[in-house]
């Protein structure tokens, strides 16, 4: 088992983590009946390829000898209404001060595109990745 996820009614529900016991919660949006008192299950969506794409490019950059601490992703989820789904993601990616390369640009920029999440999510799920250098 990876995850234990229950429901503690109120649309909201608690997630447990089994290896490190780390805790997520969760709430529907307020323009899907919940309250918006956290994060709903669509934001885990998004806030997952935004940071796998991270850890992917983490794992890269560690090889290519280059530190990506400061890095952040500006998230933006875009929901369709019939059915209601996740239409687009968009992630602005924001590198601190790097002195790199058009080749090593290119080398993060592409692996950024084969995290996991991002090869699982549906290709109806349009995936907007811009890189700020």
């Amino acid at each position: 088992m990876t995850l234990e996820v229950i429901y503690q009614g109120d649309l909201h529900t608690d997630s447990v983590h089994i290896q490190s016991g780390a805790k997520i919660a969760t709430d529907a949006p307020v323009d899907n009946h919940g309250k918006g008192e956290s994060f709903s299950p669509t934001d885990l969506v998004a806030s997952a390829l935004a940071s796998c794409i991270l850890s992917i490019m983490g794992i890269k950059s560690r090889e290519m000898n280059i530190d990506l601490i400061g890095t952040r992703a500006e998230v933006t989820k875009i929901m369709n209404s019939s059915p209601r789904r996740i239409g687009e993601i968009k992630i602005d990616i924001y590198f601190p001060n790097l002195n790199l390369d058009e080749k090593q640009k290119t080398i993060l920029e592409r692996v950024a595109h084969t995290c996991p999440v991002s090869l699982s999510l549906s290709p109806e799920v349009a995936q907007t990745i811009s890189f700020i250098w």
